[in-house]
This record gives C-alpha cells, structure tokens and sequence, in this order.
C-alpha cells in the first residue's frame, strides 16, 4: 500500500497523561486518514536524520522527561525543515523542562493548574479557522492549564481564570489553542487533554484531530 502521509508518534514520560493510549487514540485516527504512522517509546527516534527528512508529521506525546542535545537538535531540525509538529496537554507542553529551544518552538510552557480538575470554559476567538470553524464554546471538567506563552501565537481558543484558587491572576485570559512557524515547519498546540477521560468531549478531539491535519507538511 502507498502512503501519501506519514506520522512519527514518541511517546512516554510520566503515565499519569496516559501517553501509550492517547497516543494509541490519535494514531488510529491518523491511520484512518490515510497516513502511515509510526509510534515510537524512544526520544532516540529524533536522532534518525534520514527517517525525519521523510516524516510528515511528529506527534510528542512525552511529559516531563530530558532531551538530550543532539535528540533536541534532531527534533527542531527537522520541524525547521518542514515536519508539522501537533500536540496536547503536558504531553507536549510540559514535556522538556531544561529544554528551552523546545519551549521555543511549541510557543508556550506548562507552569500551574490552580485548583487542579475543576469546571471551566472554553472560548473560541477564531471561528473561521479550519481548526475551530464550527465549533462553539464548550466546557471543560479537566485542569486548566496556566501556560507562559509567546506573543506570536496566533490564538484560536482561550479560557479565563476566575481566581478561586489563586486571586492574583482573577480575569487572566489564557491562550489554550494556538498554531505558530517554526522555519518551514507548521507547529499546532492544544492544552486539554489530561487524559482519556478528556477525549470523552467531542470539542478537544476534533481540534487536535483538525490541528494534526492542519500541521501536516504539504
């Protein structure tokens, strides 16, 4: 069988993510699609120069943990050179913590979810991105991410804190859904996530499934 699309899926990190399963989710429906994907528990997959220069899409589905300098190296490298990279959660928004130029790349970090699994919601900003087109806003029962972010995100979806937990930052309105460039490379972000549970909602699985195809080189 021909293969027009190819997907690199890395995975591991802290379990607590889920990261075999939801990784196991999104490469199904990748596979459904039409892509050939490849699902990976080794960061050593980033040192492969030649198989990367072939990959269509990298999908990290790894909390916490440490790259190594030459798999960083290996990963922006081929995303500069037009990989798409698309990804959720902690899985991609908290998985390097010493690895800056990661951080970078991805356009945001994990630093705290006040109150932990509470009740929130979802705006879209953007509704006429093929990513949000269609969809309304939604609630959430999950931790709300509080992310230091970059600037230049082009934003489509954010949530606002009501400062229960932590009145400092009461009406801080926080990016959750954001694409960006990376060189040549399309990078995706969605912060839901945590786990399957949150794939139970319609809303967060079609926008990372829409943020994957969206991110796909070519």
């Amino acid at each position: 069988m021909t293969y027009d699309k190819s997907a690199l899926f890395v995975y591991g990190g802290w379990d607590g993510h889920q990261p075999h399963e939801t990784a196991e989710l999104f490469a199904g429906l990748l596979r459904e699609d039409g892509y050939h994907v490849t699902v990976s528990d080794s960061l050593d997959s980033f040192l492969d120069a030649d198989a990367l220069r072939l990959v269509h899409l990298i999908v990290p589905v790894w909390t916490m943990g440490t790259l190594t300098n030459e798999q960083e190296r290996g990963l922006l490298d081929a995303v500069e050179a037009g990989a798409g990279i698309a990804g959720w959660h902690g899985t991609m928004g908290d998985s390097f913590r010493n690895n800056t130029e990661y951080q970078f790349m991805v356009g945001g970090q994990w630093v705290a979810h006040p109150g932990n699994h509470l009740d929130y919601t979802v705006h879209i900003t953007d509704h006429t991105d093929p990513i949000t087109a269609g969809i309304d806003d939604f609630h959430m029962h999950s931790e709300q991410y509080y992310m230091h972010v970059d600037p230049s995100n082009q934003v489509l979806a954010t949530t606002t804190f009501s400062g229960a937990h932590t009145p400092w930052v009461a009406g801080t309105v926080m990016p959750v859904v954001w694409k960006r460039m990376w060189g040549a490379g399309r990078v995706f972000y969605c912060a839901l996530g945590h786990d399957m549970q949150d794939f139970q909602a319609a809303e967060p699985k079609t926008i990372i499934a829409r943020g994957m195809a969206w991110a796909t080189r070519g």
